[in-house]
């Protein structure tokens, strides 16, 4: 099989233990370990057989010598990666919500190695060989305006290449500053029109259609948790409308009932057809899965991502779409049982919820 390469930013990532706050845990213990959207991609997608390559810019020094370890453990290609005697590896500190108390992100990304880096010190055509698809994200343009460059130059050149390229929206109001005076949405609107042209697969959750393109599903009302799913096939239209070489639009279906109960599910939809598909899909409807005691929901999307482009990828499904993201949601679903953003779990275990087995008994 052939690799799929994902080009973004890795971060050191500091947890205070359990629900601690932040200001509880200085002076104190923090847990740490390395994320970022599009290594959680690639990881991913190594543990579920396939082949990944992570594509980023690091510095030269012990934290990230850790770092590119790290991700090797997992089953990463990182030949690929570039370092740098400039920038550092950036950092994000997560505090995890609990019942009506929200989560909590704060970033540590200014000067890091990825927003420094010129585009061209990615050679496109040593990285992209012997792949047949690129993914990437609207995380990596909002670093920086070299980092923007670096992402269209890379979906320009895979299209170039024939690679099939897919881009999750990802938007993160607090990373869209790099242009002074102009407002984050504005900034990734503009920034993601030069992007999406060269997309066959769009990803993106709830918001994001709004957030980055104006595209709204009715009378959604996210920070409510009220969504109506019956007017996603719409947003999925416009999109394609907009962007007429898009193939394919995935939303994942988050409805927030706290910050410890989540209902989750998704959307596909196949501009070829004209079709959408829902999953969970139980007794002829959507019903989404009941998240009752969420233990860490960052990085369930890019489990969503990679697990749907694994699906997508495999001749095992078939070419069946509701198989495909019954798979992708299973594999999410199980992501926000696990401490960490990256889905530690087995490609068995997913295909026993798709198939609807979800009582979590003790496997002996």
């Amino acid at each position: 099989m052939k690799s799929v390469v994902t080009f973004g930013e890795v971060m050191t990532r500091f947890r205070p233990p359990g629900f601690k706050r932040i200001a509880q845990s200085f002076p104190g213990t923090l847990e740490v370990s390395f994320a970022g959207a599009e290594a959680n991609v690639a990881a991913s997608i190594a543990l579920l057989g396939g082949h990944a390559r992570f594509v980023t810019s690091l510095p030269r020094d012990p934290i990230a010598d850790a770092c590119v370890t790290y991700l090797r453990a997992l089953g990463i290609d990182t030949s690929a990666i570039v370092r740098s005697p400039e920038g550092r590896i950036g950092a994000y500190y997560i505090e995890l919500g609990a019942n009506q108390r929200a989560g909590r992100v704060v970033y540590d990304r200014a000067y890091s190695a990825i927003t420094l880096q010129r585009p061209d010190a990615y050679d496109w055509d040593r990285i992209l060989d012997g792949a047949d698809w690129l993914h990437v994200t609207g995380i990596t343009p909002a670093l920086s305006e070299t980092a923007a460059r670096a992402t269209i130059e890379a979906v320009q050149h895979a299209k170039r290449c024939s690679l099939t390229v897919s881009c999750d929206l990802n938007f993160r109001a607090k990373l869209w500053r790099w242009e002074r005076g102009t407002e984050p949405r504005v900034l990734a609107r503009r920034t993601m029109e030069r992007v999406l042209p060269h997309v066959d697969l769009v990803i993106a959750n709830e918001a994001d259609a709004d957030d980055v393109l104006g595209i709204r599903a009715g009378q959604t009302v996210v920070e409510s948790g009220t969504l109506h799913t019956e007017r996603y096939p719409d947003v999925a239209r416009r999109i394609v409308e907009r962007f007429t070489n898009v193939a394919t639009v995935a939303i994942t279906l988050r409805e927030s009932v706290s910050a410890s109960h989540n209902r989750w599910g998704a959307m596909l939809f196949d501009t070829a057809s004209d079709a959408a598909t829902f999953a969970p899909w139980r007794d002829g409807r959507y019903l989404p899965n009941e998240i009752t005691q969420i233990v860490d929901r960052v990085g369930a999307g890019d489990s969503f991502g990679a697990a749907l482009i694994t699906a997508l990828r495999d001749p095992e499904f078939g070419g069946d779409r509701l198989r495909q993201l019954s798979f992708a949601v299973a594999a999410s679903t199980l992501a926000h049982s696990i401490d960490g953003d990256i889905n530690l779990v087995a490609r068995e275990e997913i295909a026993a919820l798709s198939a609807g087995n979800a009582s979590g008994r003790v496997q002996r």
